[in-house]
């Protein structure tokens, strides 16, 4: 007797909709993810085991490496009452468009007569190796000084609270360096700031 013959089903599978599915959540992706911003002085931190999250508004970043110093703010409000305080303390003027555009820099290590042109340059141009020669530190031009205090100034007034500071120094930075930066701290009478490290990885 013969045997009654299956009709054999297509075994196609419809792909369209996991594509889309696949492309949405790509495109969602890439439209709020944001690319990490290039250093204008990079450094390696030293390894630590405590995992601490810096905060994410109302701070101020001292960045030491190579005998250098740069500063960096949070905040396009922070920095653009920060910039006109400066200006005014030493007696420099800055456009509407330079206040705009300082406003976007996250870190800067330059003296303040120089800002002007660091201003002007595109964010490619200004972290070039060797082009910001740090901000002035020492007894005789503290300009870093005037800066933590402009950056507090601005952040008491604008949103009524403390500034927090964290201070990141390359692992090989010489302590000398690191401690007139805390030094310049503790005549302003902050005691309390994060160290930024990397997370060590090994056991010991």
């Amino acid at each position: 007797m013969a045997k009654a013959k299956m009709s054999k089903k297509s075994t196609k599978i419809d792909m369209t909709a996991m594509c889309d599915v696949a492309f949405l959540l790509l495109s969602f992706f890439v439209m709020t993810s944001t690319a990490k911003v290039p250093e204008p002085l990079p450094v390696d931190t030293p390894a630590s085991t405590v995992q601490t999250k810096l905060p994410d508004a109302d701070l101020a970043t001292i960045t030491v490496g190579k005998e250098k110093v740069f500063f960096g703010m949070i905040g396009q409000d922070i920095r653009k009452d920060a910039l006109g305080r400066i200006a005014e303390k030493y007696s420099v003027k800055f456009t509407e468009e330079e206040t705009k555009r300082f406003s976007l820099i996250d870190g800067f290590g330059v003296p303040v007569g120089n800002l002007n042109k660091l201003i002007s340059l595109t964010g490619e141009e200004r972290n070039k190796e060797g082009l910001q020669p740090g901000i002035p530190y020492d007894s005789i031009d503290n300009q870093l000084n005037e800066w933590v205090l402009a950056a507090r100034y601005a952040t008491k007034e604008l949103h009524n609270t403390e500034l927090k500071i964290a201070i990141k120094a390359d692992g090989k930075e010489e302590y000398p360096t690191v401690k007139k930066v805390i030094d310049i701290l503790q005549k302003q009478k902050i005691n309390k700031f994060f160290l930024v490290t990397g997370l060590r990885t090994d056991d010991f």
